[in-house]
């Protein structure tokens, strides 16, 4: 009776582990490689050495310093840095859209839209481009008007979200192309962008009344509450 129940046990842990052995080589053989790492080839640097030697340019304003910090502290890793092979310059851009309109004309919630522009460049007295790319994050958070500190809290914490959201997918890319060497990809170009007079502004000395953007729906901005993504705007 012991020596029977061994054999089951035996033939039930065979049954549950063998496939669990058998899937690395299911996804070698379909093409699967982890990013980071080496992979046994001779010479083959894995992406995170090469993220070392990333030097990640100054952006301007807030927003763009949280951008820069959460990309060093991801590049870097555990090791120390070494940013000695590449330049990496990141254009972060942020704007708000405001939703939940209620009755008085006030919004009850703000999304926020961020996108950034990144290009790693070579280190040298004239740069080479080698790779560029695109990230976008979206994110909000919820107005609370009678409460203007916790309101400035909520809205730094949500720019503090996206910085790192930004930065991760940057990373990421350009690791991809450190293992690869393929272009991530870059967001179209829309175009000239159209521009019609703010009603609700008030003129300047000329009498000229001040325009506004339309957005990616050729919509104006100020038709749906949107204003225009700028990085100094956060």
């Amino acid at each position: 009776m012991h020596k029977t129940r061994s054999f089951r046990s035996w033939v039930a842990f065979s049954l549950t582990t063998l496939p669990l052995l058998a899937l690395p080589a299911t996804l070698s053989g379909c093409g699967f490689r982890p990013l980071y790492g080496t992979q046994g080839a001779a010479g083959e640097k894995a992406p995170e050495d090469e993220l070392r030697r990333v030097y990640v340019a100054n952006i301007p304003e807030r927003t763009g310093q949280l951008v820069r910090l959460a990309l060093q502290e991801r590049m870097a890793g555990a090791g120390p840095e070494n940013p000695d092979g590449y330049t990496l310059r990141v254009t972060p851009a942020v704007g708000e859209e405001y939703i939940d309109i209620h009755g008085d004309n006030t919004s009850g919630r703000v999304r926020t839209n961020a996108h950034a522009h990144w290009a790693l460049y070579t280190v040298a007295q004239e740069p080479v481009l080698l790779a560029q790319g695109d990230a976008s994050d979206m994110d909000g958070y919820t107005n609370t008007f009678e409460q203007y500190f916790a309101q400035s809290l909520n809205r730094e914490t949500v720019v503090a979200r996206v910085a790192q959201a930004l930065a991760e997918q940057i990373t990421q890319q350009v690791s991809i192309w450190f293992r690869t060497h393929t272009q991530a990809a870059i967001k179209r170009d829309e175009g000239p962008k159209s521009y019609y007079p703010a009603p609700s502004a008030i003129p300047d000395s000329e009498g000229i009344a001040p325009m506004d953007q339309e957005g990616a729906d050729a919509i104006p901005n100020m038709a749906t509450g949107r204003d225009t993504p700028n990085a100094g705007s956060l």
